[in-house]
């Protein structure tokens, strides 16, 4: 229920979806003055959102800053990728990237530099139908670039960061308890992520992939050239604003 809440959640805060809303009823309702001020509305809330100089100044303070790698000292045990990073394509039978596949590359590019020993990968099925689990469909794709069976751990039941979270546990205590970890997401998703697995006794270094946010720009066109890309980063800042509330009133940090 919680997963299936958290999908109609994801829909409702969509600024996109406050857009189109505010448009249909303005469309539908008789009253001038009213349609008026719904369709200046509309356009006030669609610049706002869609304006990168606003998403970005929200979103540098609340994604995690990005790990220096010179601050990985020696080897750690795991390096453990959150999910939510592809879809499958089954015409073409193999799997897609989307943006937060760069969690992937950089956990593959840290083994290959030998600074994690094991890569984990967290991650069941994102879709209310419980199809395409990806966990496996990851390891299948490291397989294919060389990267060792042997490396390789894989959780395939959890379906939200609290569940990658509780169902990792049990699996890092076996492989290498009080082991040193790297968690590794998007740097909008990590501050969410970090708590989580602090509440099950995993103590993480957090390592910030695929950021969002960027230095201040004195640009005229980044500030005030309307940008479909800012409307996107606003939806998924406010997803983790709202999934951190959500996870804090029901005690998952």
């Amino acid at each position: 229920m919680f997963f299936v809440l958290s999908k109609i959640l994801d829909f409702i805060i969509a600024p996109v979806c406050w857009v189109f809303a505010l448009l249909l009823i303005g469309l539908l309702v008789k009253r001038q003055p009213l349609k008026k001020r719904l369709f200046i509305s509309a356009f006030i809330v669609f610049y706002i959102f869609s304006n990168d100089f606003f998403s970005n100044e929200f979103i540098v303070r609340w994604e995690i800053p990005a790990t220096e790698d010179s601050a990985i000292h020696g080897t750690y045990d795991v390096a453990i990728v959150l999910g939510g990073i592809t879809n499958y394509d089954d015409r073409m039978d193999r799997i897609q990237f989307e943006h937060g596949g760069d969690r992937l590359f950089q956990a593959v590019r840290l083994y290959k530099q030998g600074k994690v020993k094991r890569i984990f990968l967290s991650g069941g099925s994102g879709n209310l139908d419980n199809h395409d689990v990806e966990a496996p469909l990851l390891r299948k794709y490291l397989l294919e670039i060389g990267i060792p069976d042997s490396v390789i751990l894989v959780e395939s039941k959890s379906r939200n960061t609290h569940e990658n979270a509780i169902f990792a546990k049990p699996i890092l205590d076996s492989v290498a308890p009080n082991g040193h970890y790297l968690l590794v997401s998007s740097g909008y998703h990590l501050r969410r992520a970090l708590a989580c697995f602090k509440k099950v006794g995993i103590k993480a270094l957090p390592y910030s992939t695929d950021r969002i946010g960027g230095p201040l720009k004195w640009q005229i066109d980044y500030m005030l050239v309307p940008d479909i890309h800012a409307m996107i980063a606003w939806s998924a800042l406010l997803h983790e604003y709202f999934g951190y509330m959500t996870y804090k009133v029901a005690g998952y940090l």
